[in-house]
C-alpha cells in the first residue's frame, strides 16, 4: 500500500482520522507493516504485507493479531471488553 494512500483513510468505527505507525516499508514507500490507531475509540488496525485489516470487530481475531503486535513493541488492552483497543498511551 502507498503512503500516500494510506493518509486518505479513517476509522471504519468513527470515521476520524487515523494515526499510523510504520514499521517497514520496501524502496518504492510502499507501506508493508505498521499500525494504524484511532485517537477517538482507541481501535488499532494493523498491516501486514501491504494489506490494512480494518474489519468491523466481530469478524477479527485477537489470537492472530497479538502476536504482531507484540512483536512491534505494542500492548493492547487487555483490560478491556472490547479486544481490539490499544492502551490510551500508544
Amino acid at each position: 500500500m502507498k503512503l500516500a494512500f494510506a493518509e486518505k483513510l479513517c476509522c471504519p468505527v468513527d470515521k476520524h482520522t487515523l494515526n499510523l505507525k510504520v514499521f517497514r516499508t520496501d524502496s518504492e514507500d510502499n507501506l508493508l507493516e505498521g499500525v494504524f490507531s484511532c485517537p477517538l475509540c482507541h481501535r488499532y488496525y494493523p498491516v501486514v504485507y501491504g494489506v490494512p485489516i480494518m474489519t468491523p470487530d466481530e469478524y477479527r481475531e485477537k489470537a492472530l493479531e497479538e502476536p504482531m503486535l507484540l512483536k512491534w513493541g505494542i500492548q493492547p488492552d487487555a483490560e478491556n471488553s472490547t479486544p481490539f483497543l490499544l492502551k490510551e498511551n500508544e
